[in-house]
């Protein structure tokens, strides 16, 4: 936003909820069909409320890809409204509340650290590796495999990605998430030896030539803030006040933690096995607040409660707000395009073609 738009969406930050409501509304019945408002399942309840569709990372790229609505304003973080962006036609346009959520995962790689590492790895390797980054990064990151027979992933198809990867290489480069990929591909039945992690800042990733020989997944050291926040200390205190409680958390989560879980999965994991608990059970979840007090709400037969007791939220996506949006969705109808979402077509072509190898993955 330029200096004119943060004063209009500061004085849009003074509307009651009601004309905030009013306003969004009368925007959403005269665009019709030709918007679609996308919410991740981490909004706070009045942003989700508005969503025509909501889901996690995957669902919401599987629901931009397939839409034919003209305009798509993504209540998410800034890497989802690129990924919307690329995953689209051209003729639709991405927008997003507020360009400046970002996201402190995507943040912990950069492009030139990546390739450095990768020179490095290709230098010393004979083995095909194969790139995998979380959905959870830039344009360039996607790009990046694209270009050097690579996928994007996201916590809902990280396993499938992985046996993907490994049907084409016996080495596979993972980032910028170690704990998804550490967490998955342990899960597969690869053990701790022949996982390594690359600090960027150490040569050759602070490892040695033959670590890197024996290696299977090389793991970037990179996380989630939100989901670090969740510790094995939370896990045993809570099992010492409740031995029946059961622990459900995402894979962003530390390996301790998700070796102490009942069970382990992405967002729409976590909805799905809460759904199909059974009344009465009681349920800790790692992962963003807003989503597990929504699952309070719509399961009041069970006990549910977030792992930790000072309930852990991004900030990021608190940064898109019923204000935010009610401006974004009134300069749109205006004809003004703020806040639009563009991917270079440089880096547009092999993201796509990254993109897509994950959306034709087999769950």
């Amino acid at each position: 936003m330029d200096d004119k738009d943060n004063l209009m969406a500061a004085f849009y930050q003074e509307l009651s909820p009601k004309e905030i409501e009013r306003r969004i509304t009368t925007v959403r019945s005269r665009l019709g069909d030709s918007l679609l408002i996308l919410g991740h399942h981490y909004m706070t309840d009045g942003v989700i409320a508005y969503a025509d569709q909501r889901g996690d990372s995957f669902a919401l790229a599987r629901m931009a890809a397939r839409t034919d609505a003209e305009y798509i304003v993504f209540c998410g973080v800034h890497f989802m409204a690129e990924t919307a962006d690329i995953v689209t036609d051209l003729h639709q346009k991405i927008f997003i509340p507020d360009p400046s959520a970002g996201c402190f995962l995507a943040d912990c790689a950069r492009m030139t650290d990546v390739e450095k590492a990768w020179h490095q790895l290709q230098e010393r390797s004979e083995e095909k590796i194969i790139p995998i980054t979380y959905v959870n990064s830039g344009a360039d990151m996607k790009a990046f495999c694209g270009k050097n027979g690579g996928l994007v992933c996201t916590s809902s198809n990280a396993q499938a990605a992985l046996q993907w990867a490994f049907e084409r290489g016996r080495k596979v480069f993972f980032f910028p998430d170690q704990h998804l990929g550490r967490n998955t591909a342990y899960a597969m039945g690869i053990p701790l030896e022949e996982m390594l992690l690359w600090n960027p800042e150490k040569e050759l990733g602070g490892n040695s030539e033959a670590a890197v020989q024996q290696a299977r997944a090389i793991l970037w050291q990179g996380y989630c803030d939100v989901h670090q926040e969740f510790t094995p200390s939370d896990v045993r205190e809570l099992r010492a006040a409740d031995p029946d409680i059961q622990i459900l958390v995402h894979p962003e989560c530390s390996f301790e933690v998700a070796q102490m879980a009942d069970s382990m999965g992405s967002t729409a994991h976590i909805i799905r096995v809460i759904e199909e608990a059974a009344a009465g059970s009681h349920w800790a979840i790692a992962t963003e607040k807003n989503l597990v007090n929504r699952l309070k709400i719509a399961h009041p037969d069970k006990r549910i409660q977030v792992l930790q007791l000072s309930e852990p939220y991004c900030r990021t996506m608190a940064q898109i707000t019923t204000a935010k949006l009610a401006y974004q969705l009134e300069q749109l109808e205006k004809g003004n395009r703020i806040n639009q979402v563009v991917v270079s077509q440089e880096l547009r072509e092999p993201a796509r073609l990254a993109l897509d190898r994950m959306l034709e993955l087999v769950l």
